[in-house]
């Protein structure tokens, strides 16, 4: 028999006596959220406050507010013009009390039409608040914009016709007219023209207000944004 020498091989770990050494795996990477959760995520706005949400419809709940603020804002001005006028009756004595001149708004068709104009306008105003609160509720109402609108274009022509009217009288009253004959008289009604004249300075207040109106009603009822 014929014996074979095998060799025989070792192999040193130089790990020995050492300790193992292990590599912690990677945690898992989070789910994406899916749709439906996205989607609720979104309805129930992230945590954002009400008025602050963003995209289209927080847009125009933001709008619905300051439409709200400017309407509150424009009832001050037209309530005061119409009580200024309606209060603005002087007499003066010239002489002896069974001799007076008086000035009463009332002589005037101008002025009646301020003090009409500007009720109506305060009235409207108090009446419209319900629909600007709606369009904050519920901002794709498109129907209470719509109102608000025609309500709001009709009295910016209303208040506007008033107070040019008024202004061009109290203009005369200043100023009078040579060529006419005309005497001014607020050299002697001071109250008279003081109320008129700041009537007419609120009317056209409530002008402007009733434009920038206009403006967020017509913004609103458009789908995307101004």
């Amino acid at each position: 028999m014929s014996s074979t020498n095998e060799a025989t091989v070792i192999h040193v770990d130089d790990t020995a006596g050492k300790a193992p050494v292990t590599s912690a795996a990677p945690p898992p990477a989070a789910a994406a959220p899916t749709a439906p959760v996205q989607q609720q995520q979104q309805r129930k706005g992230g945590g954002v406050p009400f008025l602050l949400r963003s995209g289209a419809e927080g847009f125009r709940r933001c709008m619905a507010l300051v439409d709200l603020l400017l309407r509150v804002a424009a009832f001050g001005p037209t309530l005061a013009a119409a009580i200024a006028t309606g209060t603005s009756d002087e007499t003066l004595s010239v002489f002896t009390e069974h001799f007076q001149f008086r000035a009463r708004f009332d002589d005037f068709p101008t002025f009646v039409f301020l003090v009409a104009a500007n009720a109506i306008a305060a009235g409207y105003l108090v009446l419209s608040l319900p629909f600007s609160v709606v369009g904050i509720i519920r901002p794709k109402a498109t129907v209470a914009r719509l109102l608000l609108l025609i309500g709001d274009t009709v009295m910016v022509v209303l208040v506007t016709a008033a107070a040019s009217a008024a202004a061009a009288i109290v203009y005369v009253a200043h100023e009078g007219n040579p060529r006419a004959n005309w005497v001014p008289i607020c050299m002697n009604f001071h109250g008279f023209c003081e109320r008129t004249s700041g009537a007419v300075v609120a009317s056209f207040l409530a002008v402007l207000i009733f434009i920038l109106l206009v403006l967020l009603s017509a913004c609103a009822i458009r789908r995307r944004q101004c």
